[in-house]
């Protein structure tokens, strides 16, 4: 198969804070040394890695560096990693909203991305109008577009709002429609970025259809990056993952999420108040996470339908005792991201007692299937993001004659047990 997409030794280099190199003096060294010397940039020389959970050593950091990629044509391809590793940058490049530092893309035929909600939309635009100014930018003429228009907007399902301005959607129809353009109006390859997760499941379920159908059935290419590793082994064939701008591990889709997911292991063996990849603004900050049996004990491993108290830890700023609202939340996911299970002082109060530096959450029958999961915090003062962290933690569930006849669930039955009598 034909080449589609060639990436070599692309780099994207950022100064922190700032546009271009920042000041009138660093500009007029760059481009007298580049333009008039005909010398390297003296500012490629420095820099520290993305990684944005450390402090940075540099005011010059590398989004991205030296990335090399073959993606032949009619390959699905799935870009994961950790949140600020890079790949939406990457997209970026391919999709040409920005350009690469150092290094060349090659690539054959139109490029359609979305990768962001509203991407290319006008607001003030409708959505009919939307639709065919996309199109005219990725060079196709009027009848071609009037001839795949009654397609996008059925697919969509945005066809009562068709002529309203898009200023006007919501999020999610907005993903809607410009997945439908992106999608059908035939671009050799298509750049899909976490949007879909904005949609609603049967979106999802319908835009990996479509990408699937656009990879097998029409040959074009497909660079999909997602947290939802059911989504990414579902649709891709290779993957690649990127960790803190550089590539970390390529391969077979199923070698990837296999790498991808025993790193996340390791995650959770870490001290939670040593973690650095959190989000937040710090007034309410995580500490420690415990899983207490009914006998008082802390263990990782119980037993299907046995009872389960989650005790969280915390530290607050004073400023956090001021606050009208608080809120912790535990998010429960299976092992390929796909969420399980959700708990959450906020169905009980709109405010949690800061004071005490804990919450437990008593859950009477854990009716989570045979497997391992990973748990997420997440906090919330006066609808502020304090503290946010993933897989900072794992629980193992088994199953042992839950329904008293001997009988196990097979494989493949789904994340919940349910405590039914037959009669």
């Amino acid at each position: 198969m034909p080449t589609a997409i060639k990436i070599e030794n692309v780099s994207k280099q950022y100064r922190l804070g700032v546009i271009s190199t920042g000041t009138l003096s660093h500009d007029l060294n760059r481009w007298w040394t580049t333009r008039v010397l005909r010398r390297e940039d003296p500012y490629l020389k420095i820099g520290s890695v993305n990684d944005r959970s450390a402090k940075a050593d540099s005011e010059y950091v590398w989004a991205l560096k030296d990335i090399n990629m073959e993606i032949e044509q009619g390959d699905v391809v799935g870009i994961i990693g950790k949140n600020g590793a890079g790949k939406s940058t990457l997209l970026k490049l391919l999709s040409r909203v920005t350009k690469p530092t150092t290094g060349t893309i090659k690539y054959r035929g139109r490029i359609a991305s979305l990768l962001e909600v509203g991407t290319g939309f006008h607001p003030e635009m409708t959505g009919r109008e939307n639709i065919y100014m996309n199109g005219a930018i990725m060079g196709m003429t009027r009848a071609e577009i009037t001839r795949k228009l009654d397609e996008i907007v059925d697919f969509s399902g945005c066809e009562r709002y068709i002529d309203t301005p898009v200023k006007r959607y919501s999020s999610g129809m907005t993903v809607r429609l410009g997945f439908a353009v992106a999608a059908h109006l035939d671009p050799e390859i298509l750049v899909v970025d976490e949007v879909l997760a904005v949609g609603d499941a049967e979106f999802q379920k319908k835009a990996i259809g479509k990408m699937q159908d656009v990879s097998k059935g029409e040959g074009r290419t497909v660079l999909f990056v997602s947290h939802n590793m059911t989504a990414v082994k579902n649709l891709c064939k290779t993957g690649y993952i990127l960790k803190n701008g550089l590539i970390d591990y390529t391969g077979s889709i199923e070698n990837v999420i296999e790498r991808y997911l025993d790193g996340q292991d390791e995650r959770s063996k870490i001290n939670i108040g040593e973690i650095k990849e959190r989000q937040g603004n710090g007034l309410l900050r995580f500490t420690d996470i415990k899983f207490i049996d009914e006998s008082g004990q802390s263990k990782e491993t119980f037993e299907v339908g046995e009872p389960l108290r989650i005790c969280i830890a915390f530290k607050i700023e004073n400023e956090a005792l001021k606050s009208a609202t608080s809120r912790i939340d535990i998010g429960i996911n299976d092992m390929m991201g796909n969420r399980v299970t959700w708990l959450s002082t906020y169905m009980y109060s709109d405010t949690v007692d800061l004071k005490k530096g804990n919450v437990v959450f008593e859950i009477p029958q854990l009716l989570l299937n045979e497997g391992t999961y990973n748990v997420n915090l997440f906090s919330q003062i006066d609808g502020d993001l304090a503290d946010w962290i993933c897989n900072v933690a794992k629980i193992n569930i088994v199953f042992h004659d839950f329904y008293k006849e001997g009988r196990v669930i097979p494989e493949r039955q789904g994340c919940l047990v349910t405590n039914f009598i037959l009669k």
